[in-house]
């Protein structure tokens, strides 16, 4: 925040009674992680190059938020934690074409008005100010500090036991505040961000570019691994022109989550939830994306300020965009063109013993006994003759459904076995998913996993699942957790431990591309037909496609027997 160059005049001003009718915000702090949405979004619009947040358990206890931004005089830091100050607009008029994260004046005064908030900022002066409100009282005096906002937060919800009660578990509402922090961080790649909690680091990104925050979020396996995506054209928004820009990077799609939630989008410097643009970035990828995965992907969209509407959600997670349709099919485009003449191209071998894979278990009757494999087409299809049909088998799906019921008919009820690893493995984790580490540690040491912190959100495994004597890769930790966190452990363990077997069944299986000889083929169809649910993967992709012969036959206008 910064003082008024023409008029010397305060920076921070009351806001007209017609202004505050137009904002009519209300209640905006409904849980910690709106508190550090709000600080964030302020340190951002003070120009800071780097914000530190640290968090106390739930938040409820502590926020603290730091940044080396433009800081404030007296005069502004005292009239900041008022009712209906801001430094960001004038008049009513400026919500159209507001440019900050935030417009809303009254944030401090709300976050004041739930807790205890202390205040101490520097504009360059030889002396800083320190302000602190607390129920409802103000005291102003001297303090040390370099150029830039510190807010301090405690004794949240104190006097509202009601709200405290409706908040979650408190792994669950500093998840909240992770993503919240992995949202800002990689919607402003230029700023250096960090996440502590209970004085460990969790998050750090180096304010060099999005490619860096990328690699410091999700790791060098997973951010390393992506293309760059820049994309610019004009586009119609409700019968008028307008520029689009559009950059960010794109995961190789050999890296895929349950979810669409690794879809980051940034309008115009603001992270929100747009489920529109997300789509529009999954159908870019097109078919290099497995059936019900989605992509891991970030994507920064500038547009004229008319044609977005900040102010359609309360908490400011999503905006109204003008002309919302041509945006999406403009954000496809640019995708796609971008994983067109990237190099995707994927290494490694096949991953099991396929020899045990597919060897008989028991009596089981197949489906498919009378199937004869003819060849395999592109190493993606097995095509067989089985009576009056021609079947063809996608390779990678039948050898997932397979893996997936000897896994599960293999352990029952019981925990999934481990395997040690000597040495054991790093493995560096997106903020939320190692919050789920942390929130669900029960369900992955039933699940297989030993796992230890390692510093920020890097864990040390120490044992990896192997059901059937396979053993999984530590990397399978990323992805489990993820799914973990992302289904907040909907459906109970049994859900958590189906999804699993899931995953684990397809990390081990053939992939597209894997060269597969006719009897090992014949194996694996085989084996399919004896599954419970030989026709789809445990994700629910198809398995197999018939062609009756009757239908070749009206293909080719062959009538009757000739």
């Amino acid at each position: 925040m910064s003082r008024d160059a023409e008029t010397d005049a305060p920076a921070v001003r009351e806001l007209s009674e017609a202004t505050v009718e137009r904002i009519a915000a209300g209640e905006v702090i409904t849980r910690p992680a709106r508190v550090v949405a709000e600080l964030v979004e302020n340190a951002l619009d003070a120009g800071a190059d780097r914000v530190e947040v640290a968090i106390d358990g739930d938040g409820t206890g502590r926020i603290r938020v730091a940044d080396d931004g433009r800081g404030m005089g007296r005069a502004d830091a005292v009239r900041a934690v008022e009712p209906h100050t801001t430094s960001k607009i004038r008049a009513a008029d400026d919500l159209v074409e507001a440019t900050t994260l935030g417009f809303r004046g009254e944030a401090l005064s709300a976050v004041a008005d739930a807790g205890a908030l202390e205040l101490v900022t520097n504009d360059g002066s030889a002396v800083g100010t320190r302000v602190a409100v607390t129920d409802g009282e103000k005291t102003v005096e001297d303090a040390g500090r370099a150029r830039g906002t510190t807010v301090v937060v405690t004794d949240l919800f104190d006097d509202r036991p009601a709200r405290r009660e409706s908040l979650a578990s408190p792994a669950r509402e500093f998840g909240r505040i992770s993503e919240l922090i992995t949202s800002y961080a990689l919607a402003r790649p230029d700023v250096a961000f960090s996440l502590e909690h209970d004085g460990r680091e969790t998050a750090s990104t180096p304010g060099t570019g999005l490619r860096d925050a990328l690699v410091a979020l999700y790791g060098r396996e997973t951010g390393g691994e992506s293309t760059a995506v820049t994309h610019r054209s004009g586009v119609d928004l409700a019968d008028r022109a307008a520029d689009l820009a559009l950059e960010g990077r794109l995961c190789y799609p050999s890296t895929t989550r349950s979810t669409r939630d690794h879809v980051h989008v940034a309008v115009n410097g603001r992270p929100v939830r747009d489920d529109d643009i997300r789509r529009a970035v999954a159908r870019g990828y097109g078919s290099l994306l497995p059936a019900g995965r989605e992509p891991v992907a970030v994507v920064h969209l500038d547009l004229p300020a008319w044609a977005v509407d900040p102010n359609v959600h309360p908490a400011k997670e999503r905006v109204a965009i003008r002309g919302g349709d041509a945006v999406a099919d403009a954000v496809e485009a640019g995708v796609r063109e971008a994983l067109t003449t990237a190099d995707l191209r994927r290494s490694g071998e096949v991953a099991m013993d396929l020899d045990s894979s597919l060897a008989p278990v028991g009596a089981a009757e197949s489906d498919f006994a009378d199937a004869t494999v003819l060849g395999v087409f592109r190493d993606l299809y097995v095509v067989c003759e089985s009576g009056d049909d021609l079947l063809v088998v996608d390779q990678h799906a039948a050898h997932e459904r397979v893996n997936f019921e000897r896994l599960r008919a293999s352990l029952a009820d019981e925990a999934v076995p481990s395997a040690e690893l000597d040495p054991a493995e790093t493995v560096t984790l997106d903020p939320p998913a190692a919050a789920g580490v942390e929130e669900y540690r029960d369900e992955l040491s039933t699940l297989g996993f030993s796992v230890d912190p390692f510093g920020g959100t890097t864990y040390r495994v120490t044992a990896v699942p192997a059901p059937l004597g396979r053993v999984a890769d530590a990397g399978a930790l990323r992805e489990v957790a993820a799914d973990l966190r992302e289904s907040g452990g909907r459906g109970g363990t049994d859900a958590i431990r189906e999804g699993l077997l899931a995953d684990l069944a397809c990390h081990p299986s053939l992939k597209a591309g894997d060269a597969l000889d006719r009897e090992t083929a014949a194996q694996l169809v085989e084996r399919l037909g004896e599954c419970e649910q030989p026709y789809a993967c445990p994700h629910g992709r198809p398995t197999v496609l018939s062609v009756a012969a009757s239908t070749l036959a009206e293909g080719f206008e062959r009538h009757g027997s000739g």
